[in-house]
């Protein structure tokens, strides 16, 4: 593919990414004058907020994701490209693929979300997988639910002890999220399925580094998300830090928690693609944009969603799913700007509030300065994420899904595939 644009042909946007933003963006597009590329590696649109039950066996893939064709079918002026990016040349205006390919472009959105940071201890990966993709969510699957399976073999008490032993580090959203389901799974959904082990036993470990679950919420709903968790039975420790993660276990300093299975939420490293731009970046490497999303110097090419570094109104702009949504619009408004010759608007961010799940009938949530813990605030944590999922067949389906579970603590995804050596490996 040419990295060579034609001087009579509509312009070419380039959108990286098919996450919150980049779809955002595209949709924003929609009817411009315009030749729009939508570049992702995998062939699916992600609600990544509902990931963890992938990873916990609460949902199917097929109910957290849609194929981007299928969703942009009716969109005429864009075209779709399952393909890996390499870099990017904003001196050439040009997109590398990871075979050598480039494709030229005369816009650039830049949608390329973040990754796992291990803080520099990147071997931990191997023991303690993060979530951000579906991949990783199948991993952690049948990493738990074989744990299980391993436990209920071992004869031995120490080594079944490990084995029912769960460690998620790091008490974000994420983090949280699973550690409330695996308690759940352990005490409500397995019970009465072994017959050598009482699942209801299974420890699980909540670690954070600062001295709250939650750092990012009011310290009053922090309180609250610790005591909900503490009723499920997950441990919580606040300021701890991992200092050795292996497959035996974690290390926390001179002490150690033998798990056989560990899940990282504790980090996120931008993509690397920001590297490429030879834009300044801030200390997670994001790119620090200007008012209007655009990389400095090159008014053509807009970086949005968890890769840009932005504030609006003074305050930063958070990485969560509603803040990338709302900078691929503001972007695909800019390009609009742009093509007609006009100056691209600061971008603004409106905060909807925060929302986290802790289990049945247990969360926390800020909305519009209402603070609400427990039953009201899984309420709003459901029906919202009910009504952001992408097409209606999947809404229909998680609601059925989840009030059957509701009823009966049941889990239907249970399906362990292929990686037979154990969750450790």
């Amino acid at each position: 593919m040419s990295a060579t644009a034609s001087a009579t042909a509509a312009p070419h946007v380039v959108i990286i990414g098919c996450g919150f933003g980049g779809l955002a963006a595209a949709r924003g597009l929609a009817g411009a004058a315009a030749r729009i590329t939508l570049l992702d590696r995998a062939n699916h649109h992600l609600f990544q907020p509902l990931l963890y039950q992938v990873a916990t066996a609460g949902l199917s893939a097929t109910e957290v994701a849609a194929p981007i064709r299928h969703i942009l079918r009716r969109q005429r002026n864009l075209t779709v490209l399952m393909a890996e990016v390499a870099g990017i040349g904003p001196a050439r205006r040009a997109v590398v693929l990871d075979d050598g390919a480039e494709i030229a472009y005369d816009y650039l959105i830049v949608a390329s979300g973040a990754t796992h940071s291990y803080f520099g201890n990147d071997a931990w990966a191997r023991f303690a997988p993060g979530l951000k993709t579906l991949e990783d969510a199948f991993d952690i699957r049948r990493r738990v639910l074989t744990a299980f399976e391993r436990a209920e073999r071992e004869s031995d008490a120490a080594a079944r002890a490990a084995w029912l032993t769960f460690v998620v580090v790091g008490a974000g959203a994420t983090g949280v999220e699973l550690a409330g389901t695996l308690a759940e799974i352990a005490r409500h959904t397995l019970p009465g399925e072994f017959r050598r082990i009482d699942t209801r036993g299974a420890r699980v470990v909540l670690l954070e580094g600062t001295d709250r679950v939650l750092p990012s919420y009011p310290p009053e709903l922090s309180r609250k998300a610790r005591r909900q968790l503490e009723r499920l039975g997950v441990e919580v420790r606040t300021g701890c830090l991992a200092t050795g993660i292996d497959a035996a276990g974690v290390a926390i300093g001179a002490e150690r928690i033998r798990a056989r299975t560990v899940v990282w939420a504790a980090g996120v490293a931008a993509s690397p693609l920001g590297r490429t731009l030879g834009a300044p970046l801030d200390r997670a490497g994001r790119v620090r944009v200007g008012p209007d999303l655009s990389v400095p110097g090159h008014p053509e090419i807009f970086v949005i969603g968890d890769l840009a570094a932005v504030e609006s109104e003074g305050r930063p702009v958070p990485g969560i799913a509603p803040a990338a949504k709302q900078m691929g619009a503001h972007a695909a408004r800019a390009v609009r700007s742009r093509i007609a010759g006009r100056a691209a608007p600061a971008f603004r961010y409106r905060d909807y509030g925060l929302l986290a799940t802790i289990g049945r009938r247990a969360a926390v949530a800020l909305i519009g300065g209402v603070r609400l813990s427990g039953y009201p605030a899984w309420l709003a944590w459901l029906f919202a994420h009910i009504y952001f999922l992408i097409g209606f067949r999947n809404r229909v389906v998680v609601l059925l899904e989840w009030a059957w579970s509701y009823w009966t603590f049941e889990r239907h995804a249970r399906i362990v595939i292929g990686g037979g050596g154990g969750p450790a490996g």
